[in-house]
């Protein structure tokens, strides 16, 4: 019923800079929480950031200061800014949302992205 779609990975040398985006498209009525998350060979998928729908932020620490999520609300996207890469950032980077189909519904569910590669090289 929702698509997320990311786009913007790819490989950049350390100190460099990414921007992913992800666009939600289908049954949507009103998109609530969004967020980005990773997952490095061998390791958990972790959270890096996320936004309300209010524009409330929060950060991983091994990525504040650096990384900077944002929105918009019109276009049902979601954006993360990263800069001053490492290489431990290298890892597949999910999007997930939060999504409301209807105004009668009270119940979000829950959608993830496809993911988009992250490489980061030294």
């Amino acid at each position: 019923q929702v698509q997320l779609v990311e786009s913007g990975g790819g490989l950049v040398q350390v100190g460099g800079s990414l921007r992913l985006s992800c666009a939600a498209s289908g049954t949507i009525f009103r998109v609530s929480a969004m967020g980005w998350y990773r997952q490095a060979p061998g390791k958990e998928r972790e959270l890096v950031a996320s936004i309300s729908s209010g524009g409330t932020t929060n950060y991983a620490d091994s990525v504040k200061g650096r990384f900077t999520i944002s929105r918009d609300n019109a276009k049902n996207t979601v954006y993360l800014q990263m800069n001053s890469l490492k290489p431990e950032d290298t890892a597949v980077y999910y999007c997930n949302a939060d999504v409301l189909h209807s105004p009668f519904v009270s119940k979000a569910s829950n959608y993830w992205g496809q993911g988009t590669q992250v490489t980061v090289s030294s």
